[in-house]
């Protein structure tokens, strides 16, 4: 007998997003190609929110987690020491952290990168004593409380139902356009004790904002803002959840300002593969934990560590796909200029660093409409911004100059349909 079909979307929660703006239903996924049930291919500038740099099933990484799983090795592990624990460790020390002179111990706060940012806020102020948090417009660091609380998006800090406090907000780079000096209000603020601004214990702020609309801090911008940390006694969280593991080119959003946070957030793209895996680094002498003091039950999904480290080794040990995803940027950053200057009428603004690039328009109608075009042509990307008002990409950082050219025609095309200029 067949069975019935089952109105599978009507057993869904409404809060669903991204298959609303997608409908087709997806089977398969090989590098930057996904394939709907259909067999109707789809180009991936979206790869996961970020989650998926190397790619869909990357064939050396899918060999080792099918190797993992066919050997009984341990899956769930909580905090216990294993093989796969042990060689993830050794890996990232040796390959990621000595290499750029950072001693930060590492600890696995749960599977997302919410979790990563709630770890850091928590140790922040047991390390402090201090409550308060400063964070930047525009900013998003995860859907839980605590990091809702560090996020700007109105929209999203609305869903949480109760006030939202212990977070001051300060302007981002360039958020006046360059009409205020850089910092000028923040250190104000920290300078008079008038100004009602309680010590915070530590900043929190994205290299490169990427929910926030592809806003892009400028090196002298990150180097004065650890400089200011430093000279007020407050811990510099940096959350590269999104924009680590090699997005913006060097494997930590910061490295091109040459700064050291005092804790950095990883998930993401960390795992390799796109099982759920997060790290936040901290400081030594900042790792004051008593044991279990910060815990939970899947913080130690033992194939992603597998996967974690197998991809640091077949990416990281070489510059190779550093410069691959830097010069890949150039490229983008040199098309979406020529969008910009095609059509002055409607101001375009090219953004972006890396392979994290964006599109600004006018509206998020525009904006919203050149990502349908583009699906409608097998391309998938999605918007971002307080206003969802950028055309947002993140490919696979390992797609072909073949792949990239393609998605980039789409993106013209679409782009062409809707501001209607063939």
């Amino acid at each position: 007998m067949t069975a019935p079909t089952i109105d599978t979307v009507a057993l869904e929660s409404g809060v669903r997003s991204y298959s609303r703006n997608w409908p087709a239903v997806f089977s398969r996924a090989v590098g930057s190609t996904v394939w709907d049930e259909n067999g109707t291919p789809y180009l991936d500038f979206f790869a996961g929110a970020g989650a998926l740099n190397y790619g869909h099933n990357h064939p050396r990484l899918k060999e080792v987690v099918l190797d993992y799983f066919a050997s009984d090795q341990l899956v769930h592990s909580l905090d216990m020491f294993t093989t796969a624990r042990g060689d993830f460790l050794q890996t990232f020390s040796e390959m990621i952290l000595k290499p750029r002179g950072l001693d930060h111990r590492v600890a696995f706060p749960g599977p997302g990168g919410a979790n990563a940012v709630e770890a850091a806020l928590k140790l922040a102020r047991k390390v402090t004593g201090r409550e308060s948090i400063v964070n930047f417009t525009n900013a998003f660091h995860g859907m839980t409380l605590g990091a809702l609380s560090v996020t700007g998006n109105s929209l999203k800090r609305g869903g949480a139902g109760i006030p939202l406090v212990h977070a001051t907000p300060m302007p981002y780079d360039d958020y006046f356009d360059g009409d205020v000096p850089d910092f000028m209000y923040f250190e104000r603020m920290l300078g008079d004790s008038g100004s009602g601004l309680n010590h915070p214990a530590a900043v929190i702020v994205e290299a490169v904002q990427g929910e926030g609309g592809i806003n892009a801090a400028r090196a002298e911008w990150l180097r004065a803002l650890a400089d200011l940390c430093k000279r007020y006694d407050i811990l510099l969280i940096l959350d590269d959840i999104q924009m680590g593991c090699g997005r913006t080119g060097g494997f930590f959003s910061f490295e091109e300002a040459g700064i050291v946070p005092d804790i950095i957030c990883l998930s993401k793209s960390i795992s390799g593969y796109g099982m759920p895996m997060a790290l936040t680094l901290v400081r030594p002498e900042l790792d004051i934990w008593e044991p279990g003091e910060h815990n939970g039950t899947f913080r130690g999904f033992s194939p992603a560590f597998a996967t974690a480290a197998e991809a640091i080794r077949t990416f990281w040990a070489d510059d190779t796909l550093e410069r691959s995803t830097q010069a890949k940027g150039a490229h983008v950053e040199s098309r979406f200029n020529q969008l910009v200057a095609k059509y002055p009428e409607h101001e375009l603004i090219g953004k972006g660093r890396g392979l994290a690039r964006g599109l600004q328009f006018g509206t998020a109608e525009l904006a919203g409409q050149v990502c349908a075009a583009a699906y409608e042509r097998g391309l998938l990307m999605e918007t971002s911004g307080p206003e969802d008002e950028v055309m947002k990409i993140l490919p696979p950082l390992t797609l072909t100059d073949d792949e990239l050219n393609r998605g980039l025609r789409i993106i013209d095309e679409s782009v062409d349909a809707v501001l209607g200029r063939s």
